[in-house]
């Protein structure tokens, strides 16, 4: 060996030893953090599992939304894992120059791979960089750059990674070259372009040099790409919450313990408030709570160790990409809550409450007071062990999770449907709600009214249960009622749930009734429950009031059941995702469909025949189809259930109407400010989300905004109301359900009756 070679492993091997043991000393680490959460099972269906990692992994699906970004990505992430056993080379060749990896170093595909994806590593990972930097908060002219998807990430950790990355692909194609100019220099006969495809020019230069000058040199980039690789896996193992780093590792387990096998988005139903990894549920609660200390009952989530593991891997594999902070309606009006923050914060929070609570799970927790303890296990990490999770705390150290980032999700799910990694946001908000409604009774004061109104009336509103059947005064056609008209819902095709907004919010009651005569003039037998429908329970359980929402969707599945329910649709989208998603959680299973589902498949089946517009004015009473429409995307019908299509189809069955979409619409459709109980509470902070839409909708110059949802529409419309009292939109400017509107084209072929659309 010469000096150098000798020089070279004295540095390089020392630091390979030192990087495998602390990464190997971390992964316990993060382990044995993960191990502190509550049990959960989540090995259901293992095949599923195994090709839902495989397709996302491959086909990047969850990295779609950003093309450049995925490809550029899939390109550094294939690059990362195929190009592994060139530092195993790069080892070799610190010894020997010549060292090539037996068997598959002369094997043409893997040459072609190694420089192939050397090259594109390159160029992927240069990609990334200008897209990071382009979208650097310090560039964006918005307030704070706070509308940057990378405000708040950790940058200096970004940018070594990617630096790490750009010099690995180099030293890789650097040596590739240094090997061919080797071969050329001695003879070998597979100096040629089908061993070194990409490399093989540079290489030429290199083959210019003598046999000596070419080792050394290969002696040096082999040491450097050592030092910089085990220098990353160095920095990464001392810091455990490197998201951005890890996730590279991460992302494998938490895609495949997901918590849908099949590959669905945790989207749709909320996860089962759960007890020693059980579900919660009237018949086992006493059960599950006997199991558990008195005073360290586990309803929610009120301290970071009770989340369940998945969380704790949830919150580690965060790589702070932004994407759900890009989306959140939240964030994107000036409020505190940043999905892709509160992760941070909540991954920071363990990783630093970690020591103490394995101190405690060992029996060897030290017996002073939190301030020496946090000194002794936690060190300078300004976390402080009486310091509660979320709940206000005037007398002791401010929460870890502010109060107005809990309570400002919507639950619209952009996060949820955005994330490259499969974090399941939502579910982790509403745990804590849980808590704090369950176990604190600390909440907005709004929503104190909210649960008096559905614990003693059964609706949001207080109203009477013997208004329900208002809406349908003065229709020119019998609603049947099941119990009273009719025994039972098998004497019918269909159950219409009117819901909540349907039977008492004024605008809603106009859907409604244009639902029950389309789908009386399509001759569709249906029924209802009148005073029989409570709320589903949707604005209690989003709002953290599980037990609540147990006791409304169990009196509903008694009262379906009872009734020999089968079909059932429904045309508020909260009660939709409630009844069809989480109804069979607690023994409901119906066949549920949103009323454009259905009147969509009357419209192709020519049970329904819109009408084409005449030049002049309708004369139908009802103003509800125009030129031009933009459609609304409801949260809990599109990103939570995928339903799409439906509406647009109808809007398209309308003759001479155009549809213009908004820039965020379909998967990427922005909230109207409604859903996660949020209809009921104030909104204090930021401007209002539902203006913020509104916006959008108007600046299509669309003469109508269609909704699919009661709450849509009444937070459109009041910001509609409130943009056209500024002069800032048209006043014939109106919101409508895409019923109403299709309403209107099929009357245009018949003489017009009483009730108003």
């Amino acid at each position: 060996m010469s000096a150098l070679q000798i020089i070279a492993a004295v540095i390089t091997m020392p630091v390979t030893l030192v990087a495998i043991a602390l990464f190997a000393r971390a992964i316990r680490t993060m382990m044995a953090t993960y191990r502190l959460g509550q049990p959960e099972s989540r090995t259901n269906n293992p095949g599923a599992r195994t090709w839902t990692l495989i397709r996302e992994f491959l086909g990047h699906t969850r990295m779609s939304r950003l093309p450049v970004v995925a490809v550029a990505h899939w390109f550094t992430m294939l690059s990362f894992g195929l190009l592994v056993l060139t530092l195993v080379n790069a080892i070799g060749q610190v010894f020997k120059p010549s060292f090539m990896l037996p068997l598959i170093s002369h094997f043409p595909p893997y040459e072609w791979i190694v420089d192939v994806f050397a090259v594109l590593g390159f160029f992927g990972i240069i990609t990334l960089m200008l897209v990071r930097r382009k979208n650097h908060p310090g560039r964006n002219p918005s307030p704070q750059g706070r509308y940057s998807r990378f405000f708040g990430s950790t940058f200096w950790q970004a940018y070594y990674v990617e630096l790490t990355i750009l010099t690995v692909t180099i030293c890789i194609f650097s040596l590739r070259a240094l090997e061919y100019g080797l071969y050329k220099v001695t003879g070998e006969h597979d100096a040629n372009a089908l061993h070194f495809p990409l490399s093989f020019p540079l290489g030429e230069l290199f083959a210019k040099m003598s046999e000596h000058s070419i080792e050394q040199m290969i002696v040096v980039v082999a040491a450097i790409k050592i030092l910089i690789s085990f220098a990353w896996m160095i920095t990464i193992s001392l810091n455990v919450t490197m998201g951005v780093a890890w996730h590279r590792f991460l992302a494998f387990f938490n895609i495949w313990f997901k918590r849908n096998a099949d590959g669905r988005t945790a989207l749709g139903p909320l996860k089962p408030m759960q007890l020693a990894g059980k579900p919660i549920d009237f018949e086992n609660l006493d059960e599950l709570m006997g199991d558990e200390e008195s005073d360290d009952v586990k309803l929610g989530v009120g301290k970071v160790e009770d989340f369940t593991w998945k969380g704790l891997l949830d919150f580690s594999t965060c790589t702070e990409c932004g994407r759900c902070q890009s989306q959140c309606p939240a964030w994107n009006t000036e409020k505190p809550l940043s999905p892709k923050l509160l992760m941070m914060t909540l991954r920071e929070n363990a990783n630093a409450k970690a020591p103490y609570l394995k101190a405690v799970a060992a029996g060897s927790a030290p017996s002073e007071e939190p301030a020496a303890v946090t000194t002794a296990l936690i060190g300078d990490t300004s976390y402080d062990l009486s310091a509660p999770l979320t709940a206000y705390n005037p007398h002791g150290p401010d929460a870890v999770i502010d109060q107005d980032v809990l309570w400002s999700c919507t639950t619209c799910g952009a996060c949820v449907e955005q994330c490259p990694v499969d974090i399941e946001h939502v579910d982790h908000i509403v745990d804590m709600r849980r808590y704090q409604v369950l176990i604190e009774s600390a909440f907005p004061s709004e929503l104190g009214g909210l649960f008096k109104n559905l614990e003693n009336k059964q609706n949001p509103w207080g109203m009477s249960a013997r208004a329900r059947l208002d809406w349908a005064k003065d229709l020119p056609f019998e609603v049947k009622v099941i119990g009273s008209d009719i025994e039972s819902a098998e004497d019918v095709e269909w159950l219409f749930w009117v819901g909540c907004a349907g039977a008492y919010e004024d605008r809603a009651k106009k859907t409604t009734r244009a639902v029950a005569e389309l789908l009386n003039t399509a001759g569709v037998d249906f029924a209802v429950l009148g005073d029989g429908e409570t709320c589903t329970g949707d604005p209690a359980r989003r709002a953290g009031n599980e037990m609540l929402f147990q006791t409304l969707a169990a009196g509903n599945v008694e009262t379906l059941n009872d009734a020999k329910v089968k079909k059932i649709v429904v045309t508020c989208a909260h009660c939709f995702n409630t009844i069809k998603n989480e109804y069979p959680q607690v023994g409901g299973e119906y066949e549920v469909v949103h009323h454009t589902q259905l009147l969509n498949r009357l419209v192709r089946e020519k049970k329904l025949v819109p009408v084409a517009r005449p030049d002049e004015a309708d004369t139908s009473g009802a103003a509800s189809t125009a030129e031009s429409v933009t459609y609304h995307d409801p949260c809990y019908l599109g990103r939570h259930n995928g339903v799409y299509a439906p509406p647009r189809e109808l809007i398209g069955a309308l003759p001479g109407v155009e549809l213009k979409e908004m820039e965020r619409s379909g998967e990427k459709s922005f909230c109207c400010g409604a859903g996660g109980a949020r209809m009921w509470m104030e909104e204090k902070l930021g401007s209002r989300i539902n203006l913020n839409r509104t916006d959008e909708a108007v600046a299509t110059g669309a003469d109508r905004i269609a909704i699919g949802c009661p709450f849509c529409r009444v937070m459109m419309t009041d910001g509609l109301t409130a943009k056209q009292a500024d002069g800032e939109a048209r006043e014939e400017v109106e919101v409508v359900d895409v019923a109403n509107m299709l309403l209107a084209a099929v009357r245009r072929g018949k003489d017009p009756v009483g009730a108003d659309a």
